[in-house]
Formats: C-alpha cells, structure tokens, sequence
C-alpha cells in the first residue's frame, strides 16, 4: 500500500460529514499532496459518489496537468469512467 493512499482514504471518509468549512480544508489539504496523490485520487474517483466526488474531481482538476495521463489509463481500462474523465481532461486544459 502506498504512504499516501492511508492518508486520502482518511480525509475522504472524513468528507462524508463534513461541514463546508472542513471540506474546504480537506480539498486544500489533497491538492498539497500533489501529483504523488493522482492515482489514489483517480482510483478513488471510479469509486465515491456524491459530494465527495466532487471534491476528488476538483482536487484533480486543480493539482492539473499531471492527472491527466491517469486520467486516460483509467478511462483505457474503465470505459464507464470515460466521460468523467475527459471532462476532467477538458477542465484542466482549459484552467491551464
């Protein structure tokens, strides 16, 4: 298991029950981990539903071009996360 997969499968159970100031925090928090968090992020990402869904895909589009080659291999491998995934593709493109 990798160092920083315990710790993003920590802050999104903590999403679960946030409050806005919190979820804030924690989408602020993932997006420091950086590009070492994108896989976990995007294996993540197949599995969350609702808001905490949300978060994950704004966390990704926010840490930017280096989720975008996970984002393909995901959508290679997944084809009902395609359409999510080159959203995502499209929104980090185009913040870029």
């Amino acid at each position: 298991m990798s160092t920083v997969l315990l710790p993003i499968k920590e802050y999104l159970n903590e999403l679960e029950n946030a409050d806005n100031n919190a979820k804030n925090k924690i989408e602020n928090e993932l997006v420091n981990f950086g590009e070492k968090a994108v896989p976990s992020l995007v294996d993540s990402l197949q599995i969350v539903k609702g808001k905490t869904r949300g978060i994950v895909a704004m966390v990704l589009i926010r840490i930017g071009e280096s989720s975008i080659d996970y984002l393909k291999k995901a959508a290679q491998s997944n084809s009902d996360f395609e359409w999510i995934a080159n959203y995502l593709i499209t929104e980090i493109k185009g913040a870029a």
